[in-house]
């Protein structure tokens, strides 16, 4: 346990700074981010207040329920929110280059500028969610990987296709050279995610941001994606960013986990200390949702209730209409996300009292 003795919930002390996660040498980090929706009916707060760090050739895995913010916080790091009607409307995206310059602010650059376009796909590359419709279906495989290629490096076209072919041996696609006359709709689902990573890798990127990776795919191809993603990341040495609500993914995958609710971090810590002392309401909700193999007679514990809209104006801890210890400060303050042991952090007035 920490040796930082935590005040009481009903004293009045001075608020310290909220503690960012740490990893050693951080390549990306994220500071009291926040994205949000102007629409007709009103603001969505996407993502509100999210710090996060990921360290140089570390996995992060971020996981919670379908719309936590878990990729629109990716999305934010990409400068690919839509605006209108979205926008980031505070905080810090720094990325760490080895330039000795020092960290960039991606939230201060024109999404549309010369320095985010060479970044986006160059330094940070993105796998999204669903292959087929991320790639275009009218432009062969070759012609896709080969122009972003030439985009970030500078090559001929020449140069640009036979570096397009390497990438998709190195992702183990059987017969490259055919593969790149092909287009996406021959492709199976497992080789156009298969793909999407030889397209993200092309250019060397140091960061790989990975939207639901292995959704739609059954489990013997998630295996091998999982295989594949973990030799690729040590070849490249480069930092993985993987964002799922699978927890099996991330047990697998992580080297520190974050767990997302309504748009902020609640938990934080080494994939170890997550799985196995969780310290969140939610985060134990979460792994008491999934059936263990082996275990006869676990009786699976639901979490009652709904996520509340990221659209209200919430008081208190968001999580406090669900969670089965919900005390009287819970209704009435939002807790911060303050160190819990070494490394592992929770948002919760169970843990700061």
């Amino acid at each position: 346990m920490t040796d930082r003795p935590i005040q009481p919930a009903n004293v009045a002390t001075e608020e310290p700074a909220p503690p960012t996660p740490t990893a050693s040498q951080p390549i990306l980090e994220i500071r009291n981010l926040h994205t949000a929706f102007f629409l007709e009916k009103g603001v969505v707060r996407a993502v509100r207040g999210v710090d996060l760090t990921l360290g140089q050739r570390s996995t992060l895995g971020l996981v919670g329920e379908s719309g936590c913010g878990k990729s629109v916080t990716a999305r934010s790091v990409m400068r690919l929110i839509k605006s209108p009607p979205g926008q980031i409307t505070g905080g810090e995206i720094l990325l760490h280059r080895n330039n000795g310059d020092g960290p960039v602010d991606l939230v201060k650059l024109n999404p549309k500028g010369a320095e985010m376009r060479h970044i986006r796909g160059g330094e940070i590359a993105m796998i999204f969610q669903e292959p087929m419709t991320s790639l275009n279906p009218l432009f062969t495989i070759g012609n896709q990987i080969a122009e972003a290629v030439q985009l970030h490096q500078k090559v001929g076209k020449r140069q640009a296709l036979a570096r397009a072919e390497e990438m998709l041996h190195r992702v183990r696609i059987s017969a490259p050279a055919q593969r790149l006359k092909e287009y996406p709709h021959q492709l199976s689902g497992g080789m156009r995610q298969r793909v999407m990573i030889a397209l993200a890798l092309s250019c060397n990127p140091s960061i790989l941001i990975a939207d639901e990776p292995t959704t739609a795919l059954d489990v013997t191809v998630q295996a091998q994606i999982l295989d594949l993603m973990r030799d690729l990341q040590a070849d490249f040495d480069s930092s993985i960013m993987m964002i799922t609500h699978n927890l099996g993914v991330v047990s697998q995958m992580a080297d520190h986990v974050a767990v997302m609710y309504l748009g902020k971090v609640v938990e934080y810590g080494p994939v170890r200390a997550i799985f196995h002392r969780p310290a969140h309401p939610y985060t134990q909700g979460l792994l008491n949702s999934v059936p263990v193999l082996g275990k006869k007679g676990k009786t699976l514990v639901p979490i009652e209730g709904m996520v509340p809209s990221p659209s209200e104006d919430i008081q208190g801890c968001a999580f406090a209409s669900r969670c089965p210890h919900v005390m009287k400060i819970c209704r009435e303050e939002d807790p911060p996300l303050r160190e819990i042991e070494s490394g592992h952090l929770g948002a919760c007035w169970l843990h700061q009292q």
